[in-house]
């Protein structure tokens, strides 16, 4: 066998390069692992660029040497003269590489020298070919930055910036400054550079961009940090991050020792974050005398900065625009809007679209480039557009639609700077994301609608409004300057010029129209003092701060003097709103951790359920084993812990499976991210204990290793892959994007011949560790376990309830409405499931059927209330993500003022729920439960928070959580048939007895535990608690009925006689022996009548509320 395999191997070095089969499999592998061995031979592009360069070389030698005898030469011989030249020239003496010849591993390839030889040269060739095209695009690319007019503007930033600490550059779109600015100051010595932008998409798109122009694309020095994704390493020196990211960086270290120059690009636009961001490097630049601050705008009201901070230097850049044509095609208002049932406005008429598509491919050749960008409201409009356009496109094969908008996922979004093929123009429809932030070659045509939709806050009616509004004049502005980047363009204008010059000359600071709770937390964490005395740069209504103060007081984040509380400082350290963070910390206290987690995860990201543009049944029903009955965050839920079930799987194809259900599965990348910050912020503030994250036994490590070193080396292919060139579209491309599904090939590396690679799921088990992920979401939780979340989920929701319209029973499902304490005639959002299932919230309303004999009474045991995350209004109010609650025990455990009748059978909870309880003494026995309960709790809650980083001593013990547990389950699980209503405007104006001349409060240990009770000034009555106001609730009822009483016999003096219900639980509660428990007759009570009045005994000491009669006879028993 020897002497046969080199027999073999002698042959194979005989044979010349011409006979050697260079297409064989085996022998490319061999000679990929001798030149390529540093690179995943299975997903290179470099090795599939090599052999396609080699077979052209290969037939480019062949032509040229028909006329000789042998192909390409070997090596020459060393040259015999003294200045060891060699006797003939070879192209190859050109090149300035080399590639290291006589290794021991290249002997045994059983490849003939000769071939050997023939492949060096040629690889050589190849490698210098790569270099001559580098430096061609190096060469560009220096031509396009010298052209820029930013360029010449390079000596005068610098001197400026050398001599002020604030500069004010204000360019036109197109000038280069965000690109360039960032470049010229780190060459002029001015290390660590830090860029802030609005949007995630623009610092990812900048920092490639710029690294690429600075020979960075593969190194670290340009990086970017956006939520979730960084590329920052401790070499970055300049660094694109949003707006937010920079505001936390202040939050932990207040000075920004690590930035040199700070520059915030498009301040303009006027963000929420960017407005607070430039107070908070105001107030910093004194305590930084060496810190550059460089403002970058459009040319918008330049002259505010510049004073806002103390006449700071305008350097004004002009933009590269070419000339731009400027239509008016105003839509008639019978047009604007197609009419549904009833005559109502729904969706967007696409027509006035279509016509200049139509006009467009009348007046210009498809040989003219030039794309199209449409400028759109919002997501429900591009998606009528898209759908008009996209058949269009199929009929004329002429144009690529697709959308943009920041809910599409990466992929998605980037096939807007891909290119076109020949004769096909692209049409972007999007949102007001490519005005400024997003910058797409190629686009000539700009189609403006002239609107925009635009988040405001109603403080009043406590609810967010999403309303379409005309842009401004700049805005306007903007979007044409869109056309002219590349040379002459037109703008259509779907509006007319009166109405142009209608427009508002800037855009509404978005600090003027949103809710304030997130901002004023954050400015109290940071200490800045009095949010009303921020320097803001146009300080938002005092009405939106003064509200966002209260709201925070009444979430117990602030206390009285607005000084941040515990629980209101580990809140400010969450990026999410209040109630989700409230969630978290009552997750951690009863140990529901990784469920809240989850469910606090997917509520802070959007929705990740589609809505088609036409019902689709089997979407329906893939989707329907994911309903829970109890309401959408615990759909959410479900959604979440079945899809790490499907990606912990082997060959799960998580794609697939969200697209079958209309899923949008870059939502649930994104919520796992958020999960996985939480949960190291609850570990930062020692409120979840820190867990291992290395398996228990060496194969596990090793098993782990071993993949995630393959995962990175798939992440290093694609990161280089996709950093290679602008990929073409192809027609299918536009017609794939009409619900905002990716393909199978989205967010991969798939290449004809290839297998597909997803991306996403490759840094989902970088980041994460996907068998302790499966493990927590394949738990399933026991009946208690459950019933105990949606009570953590309600307090933290707390105080948004919605209350079921007492005539839903006789209207469809489809029209049932409900009425928050604001907000009257809510309606259930589309997504909702008890808007998909309407018959989950009939599962348990209605009156007892073995209660009442007259079911109109309205009496029963499951009243309902919904919780909800939010309110928003668009065309009409909806109730955003439901969680349905018993309503009884919710308004009794939760609710934050709560008055009470003097027999406590009647409560009105936050002044706008009416309870009714005919049995005075389980209205008692509640009424006492709840208050044990909310002192517990509130006890644990303050034990947990007090106790953090300190000794486990301080924290609460897992019995006093367990008692607490237990006491809320027993609660819950008692039924007491009430009746639930609202309050009418006229019942609200006379709600209370008002204040009166009292005697003493009267003595009712055993319903109060002892609290002392005080007059309340306001509502009359006597103040219990901070939340608690007993006897205050005027009556309507005679005096006749009020002074009713029975017979009833004492059981501790055998005292008989009538007493009315407060008569009998005061002298219980009197004649009660000191040493005895107390019992259940002390929490039961009545109305007093006019003819009560508080009397004390001097005989026996105590404090009762008698008649004068009563008075008598207690004196006749001493």
């Amino acid at each position: 066998p020897l002497e046969k395999e080199s027999g073999s191997r002698r042959r194979e070095r005989d044979l010349s390069p011409s006979q050697w089969d260079w297409d064989c499999q085996a022998t490319r592998r061999r000679l990929e692992e001798l030149y390529f061995h540093e690179q995943d031979s299975a997903n290179s592009d470099d090795i599939r660029n090599f052999w396609a360069f080699f077979e052209r070389l290969r037939r480019f030698q062949s032509r040229k040497s028909e006329g000789k005898a042998g192909g390409e030469r070997a090596e020459p011989a060393p040259a015999t003269t003294g200045l060891d030249l060699p006797p003939c020239y070879d192209p190859r003496y050109r090149i300035n590489l080399a590639v290291p010849s006589g290794s021991r591993r290249w002997e045994d390839a059983r490849i003939p020298r000769e071939c050997l030889s023939q492949f060096r040269a040629a690889f050589l060739h190849y490698l210098d070919f790569n270099q001559k095209q580098n430096f061609a695009k190096l060469a560009k690319i220096q031509r396009e930055r010298a052209a820029l007019p930013i360029a010449q503007y390079r000596e005068r930033l610098l001197r400026a910036v050398a001599e002020h600490q604030v500069v004010v550059v204000a360019g036109d779109t197109g000038c280069g400054k965000s690109t360039q600015v960032p470049q010229f100051l780190l060459a002029a010595g001015y290390s660590h550079v830090a860029c802030s932008q609005p949007r995630r998409i623009a610092c990812v798109s900048l920092a490639k961009r710029v690294a690429v122009e600075s020979l960075q694309q593969y190194g670290n020095q340009v990086g970017y940090q956006i939520r979730f994704e960084s590329s920052r390493s401790l070499a970055t020196r300049i660094l694109f991050l949003t707006e937010g990211l920079l505001l936390r960086q202040v939050q932990r270290e207040p000075t920004l020792p690590g930035y040199r120059v700070l520059i915030a690009d498009e301040v303009h636009e006027r963000h929420l974050h960017g407005d607070f961001l430039l107070g908070v490097l105001r107030r910093l630049l004194p305590a930084r005398p060496d810190l550059k601050l460089v403002l970058m705008s459009a040319t918008i009201n330049i002259r505010l900065f510049s004073q806002y901070f103390g006449g700071a230097p305008v350097l004004q850049v002009p933009g590269r625009i070419f000339p731009i044509s400027v239509i008016y095609q105003p839509i008639p208002k019978e047009e604007a809007t197609t009419a549904g049932k009833w005559g109502k406005s729904e969706r967007l008429d696409p027509l006035p679209y279509l016509c200049v598509l139509q006009a467009i491919d009348h007046k210009y050749p498809p040989e003219e480039r030039g794309d199209l960008l449409v400028f759109l409201s919002g997501v429900a409009e591009i998606g009528a557009v898209l759908e008009a356009a996209q058949a269009y496109a199929a009929r004329t094969q002429r144009w690529i639609v697709l959308p943009l908008h920041s809910t599409l996922s990466v992929a998605e979004q980037d096939k807007v700077f891909d290119m076109p093929p020949p004769g096909v123009r692209k049409c972007i429809l999007s949102t007001n994301i490519a005005e400024t932030s997003v910058t797409i070659d190629g686009v000539r045509f700009v189609l403006d609608s002239g609107k925009v939709k635009e988040m405001s806050y109603d403080p009043q009616g406590k609810l967010q409004r999403l309303q379409e509004f005309w842009i401004s004049r700049a805005s306007a502005e903007q979007r044409k300057g869109r056309a002219g980047r590349t040379g002459p363009g037109v703008c259509y204008r779907l509006y007319a010029e009166s109405d142009y010059d209608a427009f508002s000359p800037y855009p509404v600071p978005e600090i003027q129209r949103v809710a304030l709770d997130a901002l004023v937390l954050q400015l109290k964490s940071m200490g800045l003092g009095d949010p009303r005395t921020f320097p803001f740069l146009e300080p938002p209504p005092l009405s939106s701060l003064e509200m966002a103060m209260r709201y925070l007081k009444a979430q117990g984040a602030l206390d009285e003097a607005e000084e941040l509380t515990p629980i209101g400082t580990l809140l400010a350290q969450l990026p999410v709103d209040v109630v989700v963070g409230k969630m978290l910390v009552l997750g951690a206290l009863f140990g529901l951790a990784e469920p809240i987690l989850s469910v606090a995860a997917v509520l802070s990201v959007p929705s990740p359920f589609l809505r088609p543009a036409h019902p689709d049944p089997d979407r329906a029903a893939a989707r329907r084993p994911l309903e829970s009955p109890h309401g959408d965050p615990l759909t959410l839920l479900n959604l979440f812990n079945q899809w790490v079930q499907v990606k912990s799987e082997r060959g799960g194809n998580s794609r697939k499976w969200c697209r079958r259900r209309g899923l949008e599965e870059h939502r649930l990348y994104e919520a796992t991210n958020l999960r996985r910050q939480f949960q190291e912020l609850l570990r930062d503030h020692r409120l979840l204990e820190e867990a291992s994250n290395q398996p228990s036994d060496s194969y596990s490590r090793q098993s782990r290793h071993r993949e995630r070193r393959e995962l990175r080396q798939l992440w290093r292919s694609h990161a280089k892959a996709e950093g290679r060139k602008r990929k073409v579209l192809r027609l299918q491309d536009g017609a794939d994007a009409s619900s905002g599904e990716e393909e199978e090939k989205d967010g991969g590396t798939r290449r004809k011949g290839e297998s597909s690679i997803d991306i996403q799921d490759v840094k989902f088990k970088l980041r994460h560790d996907v068998a302790k992920l499966q493990a927590v979401s394949s738990s399933v939780l026991s009946s208690s376990q459950f019933t105990l979340l949606k009570l953590v989920l309600c307090r933290g929701l707390y105080p948004q309830l919605a209350l079921p319209d007492h005539l839903n029973s006789g209207r469809k499902d489809s029209d049932q409405i409900f009425h928050t304490k604001t907000k009257q005639g809510v309606v259930l959002h589309p997504t909702s499931v008890f808007a998909t299932s309407p018959e989950l919230l009939h599962a348990k309303e209605g009156p007892e059927r073995g209660g009442t004999k007259d079911p109109a009474e309205g009496l029963s045991h499951h009243h309902q209330l919904l919780a909800f995350v939010s309110l928003l209004e668009t065309n009409k109010p909806y109730l955003v993500n439901c969680v349905r609650v018993p309503a009884l025990p919710v308004l009794l455990l939760f609710s934050r003022s709560l008055d009470t009748s003097a027999d406590c059978a009647r409560l009105v909870a936050d002044g706008w729920l009416d309870i009714v309880i005919p049995d005075a003494d389980s209205a008692l026995r509640l009424l006492s439960m709840a208050l044990q309960l909310r002192t517990a709790w509130e006890k644990l809650l303050h034990q947990l928070l007090e106790g953090r980083g300190e000794d486990s001593g301080r924290r609460p013990s897992s019995r006093d959580v367990s008692a607490l547990t237990q006491g809320l389950l027993e609660f819950l699980q008692m039924e007491v048939p009430y009746r639930l209503r609202q309050l009418t405007g006229l019942e609200k104006q006379n709600l209370y007895v008002g204040p009166q001349t009292m005697a003493a409060a009267p003595r009712l240990p055993g319903l109060f535990q002892g609290m002392e009770m005080k007059p309340d000034e306001v509502k009359g009555g006597h103040k219990v608690t901070e939340f608690l106001t007993y006897n205050c609730l005027a009556t309507d009822t005679d005096l006749y009925s009020d002074c009713l009483r029975s017979f009833w016999t004492c059981p501790y003096c055998d005292l008989h006689m009538p007493f009315t219900p407060l008569e009998r639980m005061c002298h219980e509660s009197a004649c009660r022996p000191p040493e005895g428990p107390p019992e259940e007759a002390t929490e039961s009570s009545s109305k007093p009548s006019a003819l009560h009045r508080s009397y004390h005994c001097d005989l026996c000491q105590q404090d009762f509320t008698f008649t004068p009669t009563e008075i008598l006879r207690h004196k006749k028993q001493h």
